[in-house]
């Protein structure tokens, strides 16, 4: 079993995490249930499949998991971008958050590679 901490990808993503936890706070209250409830699940999906991944015996599931983080953060994405559009994320919010998610997005790539070339070994 790997430790998931260990990657820099997770410490990001968890970094990611704790932002739109901060910048949704301030969104209106009917949004508690939409947008606000999915651009946090999406964001802490990213973290916990990693963690998930390294719970995991083969390099084939941790492959599986990052790709399934992969799709959180696509999501997130979007979801980042409607809220901007809404007038309900900042464009300074909406850029540090989409760089940092491209960053994240950039590494997993990297990591999924990685793995899969591994489990090809």
């Amino acid at each position: 079993m790997r430790n998931y901490k260990d990657p820099r990808v997770w410490d990001e993503a968890h970094k990611l995490t704790l932002a739109v936890y901060r910048t949704t706070h301030v969104f209106p209250k009917e949004e508690r249930f939409g947008l606000t409830s999915q651009m946090r699940r999406a964001s802490a999906s990213i973290a916990a499949n990693l963690a998930e991944g390294c719970g995991r015996r083969s390099d084939g599931e941790m492959t599986r998991f990052v790709q399934i983080a992969m799709g959180s953060g696509a999501e997130l994405s979007y979801h980042l971008l409607l809220a901007r559009d809404l007038g309900l994320l900042k464009t300074e919010d909406y850029g540090d958050l989409s760089t940092a998610l491209d960053r994240i997005m950039k590494m997993l790539s990297a990591l999924s590679g990685k793995v899969r070339n591994i489990a090809a070994a």
